[in-house]
């Protein structure tokens, strides 16, 4: 079961620090979903060698990352922005080998964590 934690609200230009328990899958990450707006891919890393995926949007701002230790992925969100205001999901899948930016490829979800930026 994936628990998230960490959304809250913010200004813009701050920053956010969110959390997911880790699966003992290959690959886990984050999506987010906007109102009215399709659930989006925003970052993956695969457990094998913790190689890190960004979508286009997030690129340079966000930074996805692993603690063994604490059993948890972590979704560091800085120079957030107004567009960023999402529900924001972690997400896995056993069946995968590599990262996949559509939702339909993921079959385990958390319950989601609201992120809103605004002034």
């Amino acid at each position: 079961q994936l628990v998230e934690s960490g959304g809250g609200l913010v200004q813009p230009g701050g920053s956010l620090r969110l959390s997911c328990t880790a699966s003992p899958y290959y690959v886990e990450g984050w999506f987010r979903q906007a109102p009215g707006k399709e659930r989006e891919g925003v970052s993956f890393i695969v457990m094998s060698d913790d190689s890190t995926y960004y979508s286009n949007s997030v690129k340079g701002r966000f930074t996805i990352s692993r603690d063994k230790a604490e059993n948890t992925v972590y979704l560091q969100m800085n120079s957030l922005e107004p567009e960023d205001t999402a529900v924001y999901y972690c997400a896995t899948d056993p069946r995968l080998r590599n990262a996949s930016f559509d939702p339909s490829d993921y079959d385990y979800w958390g319950q989601g964590t609201q992120v809103t930026v605004s002034s």
